[in-house]
């Protein structure tokens, strides 16, 4: 239902009612329920099939709203709410009574956005209360940046799609821990690791973000421990200079079975003859690309991705972080022209 007055009435209609709504934010499309009403919230978990242990980011309208679903805000966390919200910004800190145990994962925390999307704003406004709203996509799978990708997850799940167009950044949302001893960087996304420093000085990145998280580990964080983002094709990630990663694509997909495709950074030219899909010049671009070409990999039948990652700096930390999880962490290390370092699953 394309997004319009009547579409957030009857929105909001649902979601009082607990049922589960597909929503447009500005990261990616969100499967929403009333966030502070438990049997409502199971809902999202029925329709993802998603692991009880992944906790929820809860939605809200403005940064009063946020305010009371925790016990204790430090300064520093809100002067990044001051400086990130409404946006691609959560921030995770002790939760409040008032918060369900399902949002959290049986965590002491919860997760809290203000997004910026005017459609996504309108309808929490209307609501009254937050909103849980995960990526709207069956659990593992590449996250949805448009409706029509969440009607094929999600078609017959939920009660209604609210079509706000297309997602402007394309990734989830960059998600920190505010503590004691500083600011911790759970998930990169919009807002960058170097926007983060500008204004919280110091910032650590958590081992789970370029690294998986033992079996035993209950995440902080959604994005954090279970394979996401990945197309039913196996991907796997080349990383080393531009040339070496370029020749060592070119030997494996000649060397390959079966229909494979190559993501590449911009110039897609650069691999002909071989199939091949154009993820952007830039990082950003990328973001914005990644799930769609992930999800069309798959419609157009291909088996294999041989993927191109950037650097990990600006919006190449997120895309990094979830090409990993969507390879598996299966990367081949190109170090030298025509040859690599071979491939490593962690």
């Amino acid at each position: 239902m394309a997004a319009n007055d009547a579409a957030i009435t009857a929105a909001v209609q649902l979601l009082r009612a607990a049922q589960v709504v597909g929503v447009p934010t500005e990261t990616v499309y969100g499967l929403a329920a009333k966030g502070l009403c438990a049997p409502a919230v199971d809902g999202i978990f029925a329709a993802k099939g998603r692991p009880a242990d992944n906790p929820l980011i809860l939605h809200v309208a403005d940064k009063d709203q946020a305010l009371e679903l925790w016990k204790d805000v430090p300064p520093l966390a809100e002067k990044l709410m001051d400086a990130f919200w409404p946006g691609p910004f959560t921030v995770v800190l002790p939760a409040g009574d008032i918060v369900p145990a399902n949002v959290r994962a049986g965590l002491p925390t919860v997760a809290v956005r203000c997004p910026a999307h005017p459609w996504m704003r309108k309808l929490i406004a209307a609501c009254g209360f937050p909103l849980a709203a995960p990526s709207a996509n069956t659990s593992g799978k590449p996250s949805p940046t448009t409706a029509q990708a969440v009607l094929d997850d999600m078609d017959g799940r939920i009660a209604l799609v609210v079509d706000g167009g297309a997602s402007r950044m394309g990734v989830e949302s960059t998600v920190v821990a505010v503590q004691d001893d500083g600011v911790r960087l759970l998930r990169p996304g919009g807002v960058t690791y170097e926007q983060l420093c500008k204004i919280a000085g110091s910032v650590v990145l958590d081992d789970g973000v370029l690294q998986p998280l033992p079996a035993d580990a209950r995440p902080a964080s959604p994005g954090m421990k279970y394979r996401h983002y990945a197309p039913q094709a196996q991907v796997t990630l080349y990383d080393g200079p531009p040339q070496a990663v370029q020749a060592t694509i070119c030997r494996d997909y000649d060397a390959g079975q079966g229909n494979t495709v190559i993501l590449a950074r911009g110039r897609p030219a650069r691999y002909a003859p071989r199939r091949c899909y154009d993820a952007g010049a830039d990082a950003g671009e990328y973001a914005r690309r990644i799930f769609g070409l992930l999800r069309r990999a798959d419609d157009d039948g291909y088996a294999r991705i041989l993927a191109e990652v950037p650097p990990c700096e600006g919006m190449g930390l997120a895309v990094r972080n979830r090409m990993l999880r969507a390879a598996g962490f299966r990367v081949v290390h190109a170090n030298e022209i025509g040859n690599d370092k071979g491939e490593k699953q962690l």
